[in-house]
């Protein structure tokens, strides 16, 4: 029989049978532990990719591994189905964003289920439908009592030419991906979450994750709420009564201040504007215009600005000081204003040196504090950014930086021109978008009334059937008559609806709560199913997420739990951020653009090892990396062709052997066809001994059998597996116990008995390492191992429906009789030696000291000291 035919024939047999049983669905009880494992949910774009089938196997690895524990296991799934592309597909096509979505969710849910991830499907959910964006709305209207939501005027993105609102990614390098004209900013009014009130819950929460989440995305999150301990200070425009004000956490360097620089918007700028020369005016503009262009926050930039001609007064020193606009001060981030101290900050170092400005060292190395004390300045190579003493400061001359901050900022506040402070990076969550395809916000306008709440008990507010997406001005809600008219719910006037929707990461903030109780129509959720499930045991998702959707979720649980609708602070106790799906992609000079591999033919040396690639067409050289797969490469590879070629379980045993979760999957189709061969040697080997229907039936107790040295060989091996496998999954190695399990099966393979003839011992000996194998391989190949645990338990209950558990070693059979020692001299291994594992130290001293090759590097030398590691290894020092 065909192989591909068996898998997908084995595939789809138990995939109807877990839907009949509803083997996966999970239901509250008390006689198990429940645990929470969950995935981010997809966006629906029609396909999964690759990146897919890997995020989605791990979780279900660790979903099956949990279950055959004795866990309750919630595994759900659901779609994160508001957002962009399905209005750009409107835009673009016609078509309506909800049959687009609808019909994606189709394609994906059953490429999701051919792959056999083990999802309670009975509690999916989508953003797009009523039933859940209800309650976007319902926890909006509850942040509005609460003073957590709130609307003002912010800047946007804005085409002057489609007259809309665009997202960063719409304005990427400052033009506007329709129609290519400059981008704008502009002040337009937008609702915002209040985020910045749990700033420090956010900060100090992080104690309760640490030990699960990843360091890496905890310090993402810390940089970009970034609190910051410092003072205010007010530095007078000379001869003016105007000041500025200035955030900075090392006051301890005011003495160095060379220049006050502030963004082109700052009030200074309409204040003195026309004072200013042309060449200034200009430069200002210019600053503007490049600032417009949406950037990350991460992104360097060339510092570039200009000298006002006006002067500040330093409140310390009394020194004026030139007032200059820059570029790298932003109004919308601290108070538009900073004091540059080029000896002690890097940024400020880089802009200094650019156009000549004096650079003075105020903060020395305890040990220099004399030299700098007889010299005016250093030569810097770069700016010295570490506390220490003050020189070049007055009366602070001396004091060090920690003591000096103190009392400098008490100095400050008794001449009124300063304050101490804490502020933050982080920013309220503006959650305006000017689009359709998202949950409409529950305000209704009136002009006698002002902005006005939707009445809970009036929730939904729904999308309307359809819209004019045309991609141009406001909205397309606010095309729309009969969804902008209303009446007022205070007065019952004339009014009007809010036409933005929401930021789709208000669907996803919160959608883990909702897979508790996914049918609710009157709540977001009981608050007794969401206290049994969560938090969440672990999450599984892209490090893309750490500082958007991560610190998201973080926030709402704390809002939920303000709303009395949770007991806990933290939404998830571990994170595993998984690594990228890679593979080879080719490009063409001559075209330049991406090939497809199709295009391509290899050019080898004499061993038959890729040396380079061409053009079949031409034989121009292509040049070959390896990136993350998609669509613009060309190098993208097709689940379904996959599944279809190999079966889901090849497909989902590779992605899981081929590479740890956190590190990049480089995709080969090689290794896959190896996972194949795996499979199959398995399966062979199964079905082998299980042909011996009497022998096998009777192979069930170890009680007063005798063992040959192979068989012995084969349960010692298999409990081996079972420790290495199980140490595995506690620590979240989820690659290394395929490993494992190939080498288990290489070791039944050593058996070398006619099944015909095997004794009794052998029998057992083999049937206890195929159940036990198939047990383990289970979370990583579920059809093939319900296939296998049928044909060896005789029953058609499935491997859950049996009760069957993850085995459990017996550490005495998996104990060596015989162990390898290391012995080192000074360090380097010189020899090893074969003890029982149960030799004393004593006896394993004397063991190394009495080998030849040991005595060979301490003959006419003076024993030190022997270390002596119990199981592992002797070291002898010598001199």
């Amino acid at each position: 029989m065909d192989e591909k035919y068996f898998a997908q024939k084995i595939e789809r047999k138990w995939q109807r049978r877990w839907a009949e049983r509803g083997t996966f669905q999970a239901k509250m009880e008390n006689e198990r532990e429940p645990f929470y494992c969950l995935e981010m949910l997809p966006y629906p774009s029609g396909k999964l990719h690759m990146g897919h089938v890997r995020n989605y196997s791990i979780g279900d690895v660790l979903a099956w591994y949990k279950r055959l524990q004795g866990y309750n296991v919630l595994h759900p799934i659901g779609w994160d189905s508001f957002g962009q592309p399905a209005e750009q597909a409107a835009i673009q096509k016609g078509v309506n964003p909800r049959d687009w979505t609808e019909d994606n969710i189709k394609q994906m849910r059953e490429q999701l289920q051919s792959l056999g991830i083990s999802y309670d499907w009975s509690r999916e959910i989508a953003a797009h439908r009523p039933e859940y964006y209800k309650f976007d709305q319902w926890f909006f209207l509850k942040m509005l009592e609460k003073g957590l939501a709130y609307r003002k005027d912010s800047e946007v993105n804005w085409c002057p030419k489609c007259k809309t609102t665009l997202s960063n990614e719409q304005a990427s390098g400052g033009i506007c991906w329709r129609c290519g004209t400059p981008v704008e900013k502009q002040m337009r009014p937008q609702w915002f979450l209040r985020i910045t009130k749990y700033a420090d819950e956010l900060l100090d929460g992080m104690s309760q994750i640490e030990d699960g989440w990843a360091e890496r995305v905890l310090t993402m999150q810390r940089n970009w709420i970034n609190k910051s301990r410092g003072a205010f200070l007010e530095f007078e425009v000379s001869k003016t009564e105007f000041k500025i004000r200035v955030f900075t956490t090392r006051i301890d360097t005011i003495y160095g201040v060379n220049s006050i620089v502030v963004a082109p918007e700052h009030p200074f700028i309409d204040e003195f504007g026309s004072e200013f020369s042309t060449e200034v005016t200009d430069k200002i503009e210019a600053i503007k215009v490049e600032q417009a262009k949406p950037k990350d926050y991460d992104d360097e930039i060339e510092k570039d600005g200009i000298d006002t001609g006006l002067r500040a007064v330093n409140p310390f020193s009394g020194e004026e000081i030139p007032i200059w606009v820059g570029n790298y001060v932003m109004m919308s981030y601290g108070t538009g204003a900073v004091m540059s101290v080029p000896a002690h900050d890097e940024r400020d170092f880089e802009f200094a040196k650019k156009f000549g400005l004096p650079i003075r060292q105020v903060i020395s190395e305890p040990h220099l504090v004399h030299e700098h004390q007889q010299m005016q300045a250093l030569a810097l190579e770069e700016a010295f950014t570490h506390e220490g003493v003050l020189v070049h400061s007055d009366y602070w001359n001396g004091k060090k930086s920690k003591n000096a901050i103190k009392e400098m900022v008490r100095h400050a506040e008794s001449h009124g021109f300063g304050e101490g402070a804490t502020t933050y990076r982080l920013r309220d969550w503006g959650i305006s978008r000017q689009r359709f395809w998202g949950s409409p916000i529950p305000i209704i306008y009136c002009e006698s009334c002002g902005a006005v709440p939707v009445p809970i008990d009036e929730l939904p507010v729904e999308l309307p059937e359809s819209a004019p997406f045309t991609g141009v001005g406001e909205s397309p809600l606010a095309k729309v008559e009969e969804f902008v008219n209303t009446s007022c719910p205070k007065c019952g006037e004339n009014a009007k609806r809010e036409t933005d929707t929401m930021d789709t990461f208000v669907d996803s903030a919160w959608y883990y709560f909702r897979y508790c109780d996914p049918h609710n129509e009157t709540m977001p959720f009981d608050s007794d199913a969401v206290n049994y499930w969560m938090p969440v045991d672990q999450y599984i998702g892209g490090i893309d997420h750490a500082v958007m959707h991560l610190l998201y979720t973080r926030f709402w649980s704390k809002v939920a739990r303000d709303l009395g609708l949770v007991d806990f602070d933290e939404p998830a106790k571990r994170l595993l951020t998984q690594g990228m799906v890679v593979t080879e992609s080719f490009y063409s000079k001559e075209r330049e653009s991406y090939v497809s591999p199709d295009e391509v033919e290899f050019d080898h040396d004499d061993s038959g090892k890729i040396i380079g690639a061409r053009l079949k067409s031409d034989g121009s050289p292509l040049i070959v990396a390896v990136e993350k797969m998609g669509k613009s490469k060309l190098n993208g590879i097709d689940p379904n062709d996959m599944i279809s070629i190999y079966g889901a379980d090849a497909v989902r045993t590779f992605s899981m052997f081929a590479a740890p979760a956190e590190n990049e999957l480089v995709w080969q189709e090689t290794g896959i066809e190896g996972a194949v061969r795996f499979i199959q040697r398995v399966w062979r080997y199964v079905y082998k001994w299980r042909a011996q229907g009497g022998k096998w039936k009777a192979a069930t107790s170890a009680e007063g059998l005798e063992f040959s040295d192979e068989a012995e060989k084969l349960r010692k091996k298999t409990h081996q597996t079972i420790m290495r496998v199980s140490e595995n999954f506690s620590t979240g190695q989820f690659n290394t116990p395929v490993a494992a399990l190939m080498e288990l099966s290489n070791t039944m393979y050593d058996l070398k008995v006619d099944p015909e003839i095997a004794t009794e011992g052998d029998f057992f000996a083999v049937r206890e390492a195929c159940e036990n194998l198939t047990l383990m391989l289970t979370p990583y190949a579920p059809h093939v191992s319900e296939e296998l645990w049928e044909a060896m338990s005789g029953s058609n209950a499935g491997i859950l429906e049996s009760d069957a558990r993850f085995p459990v070693a017996d550490e005495t059979i998996a104990k060596e009789d015989e162990i390898e020692i290391v012995v080192q001299v000074n360090g380097k291994v010189r020899a090893r030696v074969m003890a029982s594992a149960e030799v004393s130290k004593d006896d394993l001293e004397k063991a190394a000291l009495s080998n030849e090759k040991i005595g060979e590097y301490t003959e006419g030398k003076k024993i030190v000291k022997v270390i002596v590691v119990p199981g592992r290894l002797v070291n002898v020092v010598v001199k």
